[in-house]
């Protein structure tokens, strides 16, 4: 068996790899990774980032952004969301987006990992999972980030309001909202 083959036996399919935990496999990491780039074997996603595909028999299939945002981030901790999902609350939102927003610990700012452009948004607070009410103040925490009426989706935010229950709802403007955001939803909250 060949060097670059007994490397190769490392590598779990629908794996994200760095180069440098690579090394522990290879005296030639270097070499070994271009044959594998070479071969369709492995493919790079980011600067030290590198993906073993899946094969389905349609072809490789792409990593999940799951595996891409925990290698790149070498962390769990962390929320995917997009502009779109705040369509499904009902509050006028319908425009589509291209925009994949990771909440974390670790990381500001656009990277691209694979053929997608993540932004990274540092924040100490996020939920660990997606939430109407999550959503609800995260949609009046970028309202300047949509394409909308803003002012008429801010109604329709203040109609919702009333549809949730309050208590998780006011748990999440204190949690994750900003300082705009909870004025905003302190007088719906507190409203008879």
């Amino acid at each position: 068996m060949t060097k670059v083959n007994e490397f190769k036996n490392h590598l779990q399919p629908g794996q994200v790899y760095r180069r440098r935990d690579l090394t522990k496999w290879s005296n030639a990491v270097d070499r070994h990774l271009k044959e594998l780039q070479n071969d369709g074997a492995l493919q790079k996603v980011a600067a030290g980032m590198y993906y073993y595909p899946k094969q389905s028999s349609f072809g490789p299939t792409p990593p999940t952004d799951h595996t891409l945002i925990h290698s790149y981030l070498k962390d769990d901790r962390f929320l995917v969301t997009s502009p779109n999902d705040y369509n499904k609350l009902g509050v006028g939102t319908t425009q589509l987006y291209n925009k994949v927003i990771v909440s974390n610990l670790k990381r500001s700012g656009d990277v691209k990992l694979g053929k997608r452009v993540y932004t990274f948004h540092r924040t100490p607070y996020f939920p660990d999972k997606v939430t109407p009410e999550f959503l609800l103040v995260d949609l009046v925490n970028r309202l300047d980030e949509v394409a909308e009426d803003t002012t008429a989706v801010l109604q329709r935010v203040a109609k919702k309001t009333k549809e949730l229950p309050s208590s998780p709802l006011g748990e999440a403007v204190r949690l994750y909202g900003t300082l705009q955001t909870k004025k905003f939803f302190a007088l719906l909250l507190n409203a008879p």
